[in-house]
């Protein structure tokens, strides 16, 4: 494998990743349900479709299923499904077969090009299958933000082989892609408080509510719940506000599940609740080890609704099972936060970027709230003069945390430099890579966000930092360099 090396030691690797527009999943699809019609369309087609004979039926299903079936996952359940979703639209005293069904089903669904707009901002994780690998190979799984059409933003996967040495190769990322099957949550009660807390409610009804809930519960039990909320406190005014607030609030977390022989490169994280639907930005994936010993991924990842944003964080341990609820505390209002992979003093700790131009350190309170952010590196440097933040969770190393940065200077140029914390304090800044690291070049300063270079997290195989990173958001690369030279070249804070 070829690959060119600049003057920084750093080696920009030969291997890109590009927006395939192949790359689709079937979505529902009910024409003029955004237009303000005098009628409704949906059902005016099922109208139209109920005059068609049963062989003219089978003929255009035929068509559909030849067009699309090695397109998709079981392809038969999606249409069934989508015609669930509107059978109330068919007169009661019609009889539809099940051809007739499923192509109904078929009339009210489209392909979505998940990466047609835009293949970016990707983090680097072992993967949880090491099979079948050579001396010195590690197998990485690579979370991608995806963007397709009206700029919707999903998270995918793929993985690569690194090692041995600067050896990395792409593996196969082709086939049919699914988005998870949503399943019953279990929810956290801490996490109801916390949320109450950031909305300012206190009063009998949320207290009643949270008292009465347990430790874990699921929707039917939560529903349960509020049922049974005595009448004295159900007939307040506040009451019903109170209730639907928290509705939301329990709502807004959930878990998704894929099959397990879906390859991990098949796997599509799409928007599941209104406060994420028209996007999920900038996952930042990393190993964690929780308090019990075992180890899981988490991710940190931005919601947005077309006109808020709000923090959410992934939970899973076999890249299969995914839990996602909400971050809450005045640290979790802004994009860009990553988590650290292990607790420090017993402290859940996280990067962030509060003040929307400060890289900062939060920690999580006893009610899981992230508190205010202080401060570890602000805009002082020519090429990262508007702002600052982080380019993945903090990495381990025995010099200390390395912290893969990103700095925006003229003409919103983005560059990706690094620092270093202290181990036992990670508020303390210890060194620092005051020049950069990797700026765009010729090639990688052209695309649809022109002059980015950014990452959402690297690692460390064998002592080789390995970084992949999007440039203008229209090709994923990959830099590595060994680790002792990076931290060679890192100056000493004076303190």
């Amino acid at each position: 494998m070829t690959a060119t090396v600049n003057t920084t030691d750093i080696t920009r690797h030969n291997i890109t990743m590009a927006p395939d527009g192949r790359r689709v999943v079937i979505k529902l699809f009910v024409p003029g349900e955004d237009a303000h019609a005098t009628h409704n369309r949906a059902a005016c087609m099922i109208e139209r479709m109920l005059q068609l004979d049963e062989k003219d039926i089978t003929e255009l299903l035929d068509d559909v299923l030849n067009r699309f079936s090695g397109r998709h996952h079981d392809i038969l359940s999606v249409f069934q499904h989508h015609y669930e979703v509107v059978q109330h639209r068919v007169p009661p005293e019609i009889e539809l077969s099940p051809s007739a069904r499923t192509l109904i089903g078929a009339y009210f669904s489209h392909e979505f090009s998940v990466e047609a707009a835009a293949l970016c901002n990707p983090s680097m994780i072992p993967h949880p299958d090491q099979s079948d690998l050579g001396p010195g190979e590690l197998r990485a799984a690579l979370s991608l933000r995806q963007i397709g059409e009206g700029h919707i933003s999903s998270i995918g996967f793929c993985s690569v082989i690194i090692g041995p040495g600067a050896a990395i190769r792409l593996e196969d990322r082709d086939g049919p892609l699914t988005i998870g099957q949503r399943v019953g949550a279990k929810h956290m009660k801490h996490q109801l408080f916390a949320a109450l807390g950031d909305e300012n409610i206190d009063n009998e009804a949320s207290a009643y509510i949270l008292n009465s809930l347990p430790d874990r519960y699921d929707d039917l039990e939560f529903e349960d719940t509020l049922s049974h909320m005595p009448h004295e406190l159900s007939a307040r005014p506040t009451t019903p506000m109170t209730m639907d607030l928290i509705r939301r609030i329990v709502g807004d977390d959930y878990a998704v599940t894929f099959p397990a022989t879906m390859p991990l490169h098949q796997r599509v994280l799409w928007p599941a609740t209104p406060s994420e639907s028209r996007g999920m930005e900038d996952a930042r994936f990393v190993r964690v080890i929780d308090p019990d010993g075992r180890p899981a991924y988490q991710a940190t990842y931005t919601a947005y609704d077309g006109f808020n944003i709000s923090g959410r964080v992934i939970y899973t341990r076999d890249l299969r099972h995914f839990e996602v609820t909400t971050l809450h505390g005045p640290a979790a209002r802004n994009k860009g936060m990553a988590l650290f992979p292990r607790y420090i003093k017993g402290k859940k700790m996280a990067l962030c970027r509060s003040d929307g131009e400060t890289l900062g350190l939060a920690v999580r309170d006893e009610q899981h709230r992230w508190q205010p952010a202080g401060p570890l590196l602000v805009p002082h440097r020519g090429w990262d003069l508007i702002q600052v933040g982080n380019c993945g969770s903090p990495i381990e190393t025995e010099a200390g945390w390395l912290v893969l940065t990103h700095g925006v200077g003229p003409m919103r140029r983005y560059a990706i430099g690094a620092m270093l914390l202290d181990l036992d304090d990670p508020s303390k800044v210890i060194a620092d890579l005051p020049q950069g690291l990797i700026d765009p070049d010729e090639i990688e300063r052209e695309g649809y966000v022109p002059n980015v270079l950014y990452s959402c997290g690297g690692l460390v195989h064998e002592g080789r930092f390995w970084l992949p990173y999007a440039s203008s958001d229209v090709r994923i690369s990959f830099a590595s360099m060994p680790l002792d030279r990076l931290l060679h070249r890192m100056t000493p804070i004076e303190r």
